[in-house]
This record gives structure tokens, C-alpha cells and sequence, in this order.
């Protein structure tokens, strides 16, 4: 059954909901456009090395896969179930940028060019409001944005000013129905402060406190 016919005949909504997608590191470096491999912490110093450790327990990984390789089987079940909206949370800045987040242990990133590997599963929207979109700073966060918007990818929880970052995706769907989605984060999921979108800033959404004024802001 298509999810078209299931759509038309039960009026129900199938979603895809992934969280912690990192397309950066070992998985960035071996599509077709891999960013510099240098890392910024104390462990691992070359993306590299990751590759190189699942070969060790795998064999051998080709180089400059198809985009639809880093997916497995992961293809075949979502082509099976056909939802109607497939959304991930994208814990990886897809940026050139060379500047990481000053006392930050970890950042994530995949150049822009190795975007089909999320339009090869389908993906509608990512959520961005998390913990490594700005690992590599407001400028990584803008070409992330932009890199998204232009692959038909929508975004959510991150954006140019608090507005942006702040404001639900409406997300169409067959049958003329529609999913609205929010998301923000919180400080607690290791979010630094000054990640927080404002006036003409970009930034994540960030929720300070869990009460009922936060609330009230997440309905406005």
C-alpha cells in the first residue's frame, strides 16, 4: 500500500522520527565531498581516524560513496512503511567553515556538497535546535540554513534572528493535510548559552527554564 492509498483510505499520518542523525567525521569523509578531517579535541585529531577504526572491526570502506550508502538498510524499511513525512534531527553544521566554537570538546560538520545524502532518504525537515548546529559558529549556522533551504530540505528550531529560529514549519503532506513543528532546546542538553538567537542574531532556540512562562512563550 502507497501512503497515499493509506492516507485516502484511514485519514492517518505515518511519520519518520530520527533523532542524533551526525553525517559529519567518518561518514563525511568517505562521500564523494569530504570536509578537511582536522578536528578540534583532545582524543582524535583527523576525522580520518574513524574511518579507519570501523574498518578495523568491518574491512575495507570505500571512498567517495554513492550518497544513499551512509542509509544501509535503513532505505528498504522506510520504502516499505512509506511515511508521509520523514524528519530528523540533524546534530551536524553543514558548513566549510574552519572556525569551531571556542571551548567546545566536540564539533560536528559535512560540506555542503555531500547534502544528497539526506535528500537520498527522502528527508523533509531537519531540526536544528540542538547542540552542535553551531559548532562551527553563526557563520557555519548560515550556510547550514542556506545550504537545507536550496536542497528542498526544511528547517526547524534554528534560524537568522530569534523570529526565524523560534517559528513552526508547516509541512504539507498528500491528501491536503499539514503537520506543524516546533522545537527548541535546552540548556541541559549542553546547548552553551550564547548559542540563543535574538534580534538580527542567529542562534537556536533556547528554552531557559521548564515553567509555565516558557510554556506561554512556546504558544505565542
Amino acid at each position: 500500500m502507497t501512503r497515499d492509498e493509506r492516507s485516502a483510505g484511514r485519514g492517518a499520518v505515518t511519520l519518520f522520527l530520527c533523532g542524533d542523525v551526525m553525517t559529519g567525521r567518518g561518514i563525511d569523509q568517505v562521500l564523494p565531498h569530504p570536509v578537511h578531517p582536522r578536528l578540534y579535541e583532545p582524543y582524535v585529531r583527523s576525522a580520518v581516524d574513524y574511518v579507519t577504526l570501523a574498518e578495523r572491526e568491518n574491512g575495507p570502506i570505500p571512498r567517495g560513496v554513492a550518497f544513499d550508502y551512509v542509509w544501509g538498510d535503513a532505505l528498504t524499511e522506510l520504502g516499505r512503511i512509506a511515511p508521509d513525512l520523514r524528519i530528523i534531527n540533524l546534530e551536524t553544521a553543514v558548513t566549510t567553515s574552519e572556525t569551531p566554537w571556542p571551548r567546545k570538546g566536540i564539533h560536528y560538520r559535512m560540506h555542503p556538497r555531500n547534502i544528497p545524502c539526506l535528500n537520498a532518504a527522502g528527508i523533509d525537515a531537519c531540526v536544528l535546535a540542538n547542540n552542535h548546529v553551531l559548532d562551527w559558529g553563526r557563520a557555519g549556522l548560515e550556510e547550514t540554513l542556506t545550504t537545507l533551504r536550496q536542497a528542498g530540505v526544511e528547517t526547524v528550531g534554528a534560524g537568522g534572528d530569534l523570529a526565524s529560529a523560534s517559528a513552526p514549519r508547516v509541512l504539507g503532506f498528500s491528501g491536503g493535510g499539514r503537520l506543524l513543528v516546533y522545537a527548541c532546546a535546552h540548556p541541559s542538553s549542553g546547548v552553551p548559552p550564547g548559542w540563543e538567537a535574538g534580534a538580527g542574531r542567529p542562534g537556536v532556540s533556547l528554552l531557559g527554564a521548564f515553567s509555565p512562562e516558557a510554556v506561554e512563550r512556546i504558544g505565542r
